[in-house]
């Protein structure tokens, strides 16, 4: 899966949870944690807890990209005292591959008396981390389109219905002096000619802004 380039539409991220995966080579163990990650700010207190938790380990590589709205993803990556480029590029390289954005990788190594020379070393860290990589739920990050809607309150049940059997989400509905409705679309949808034919012509949809909804994907 290709990395994915800056986007304001949709992207693959993991699913809010975390994943582990344990890697063997010659006597190193290389234990790679995974996370999503939606800001700089929660990568690096994730590797940070990452740390705490292994404290006596000798190396904790790492590597994150996070999504930026109207900008090119941030990325990172830390050799944490391996040789320059053997560890914090190769964890790079994968998650690059993954298509994944929002994503923290911290690879935990205990060194087992062996060395694995350079190229062992980049070997290990890129293959424990695509290892984590291959555990995680993947779900689609989709920003969608937000309109109001208001109708008499004799109206609201029956132009609701409607508007759900028309496949647009109602993500709220306010009861004031009118029932006001918040839907939830796909950019490029004719939200006004789908609550004209609904309401006869009689109600023109208002624009509120868009909102991030997270969708699973089917693998």
């Amino acid at each position: 899966m290709p990395a994915q380039s800056a986007t304001n539409v949709s992207y693959l991220r993991p699913r809010d949870s975390e994943w582990v995966d344990e890697l063997e080579v010659k006597r190193s163990q290389f234990i790679a944690i995974a996370r999503r990650t939606a800001t700089e700010l929660e990568a690096r207190t994730f590797i940070d807890d990452v740390r705490s938790r292994y404290p006596d380990a000798r190396h904790h590589c790492t590597a994150f990209i996070v999504h930026m709205d109207k900008a090119q993803p941030i990325e990172r990556s830390s050799d944490d005292g391996e040789p320059a480029g053997t560890a914090g590029q190769p964890m790079l390289e994968a998650l690059r591959g993954s298509g994944l954005l929002d994503i923290t990788v911290v690879v935990v190594r205990y060194f087992g008396g062996v060395k694995l020379g350079t190229g062992g070393l980049v070997r290990a860290y890129h293959d424990a981390t695509k290892g984590v990589l291959s555990k995680i739920d993947v779900v689609s990050r989709q920003q969608l389109e937000l309109f109001s809607v208001s109708v008499p309150h004799a109206d609201a049940g029956r132009v609701e219905a409607e508007i759900r059997d028309a496949g647009v989400d109602v993500v709220d509905v306010e009861y004031t002096v009118e029932a006001v409705m918040t839907l939830a679309v796909k950019p490029g949808v004719d939200m006004g000619g789908v609550i004209a034919k609904i309401t006869s012509g009689q109600v023109t949809p208002k624009n509120a802004g868009t909102t991030w909804v997270d969708i699973p994907v089917c693998t």
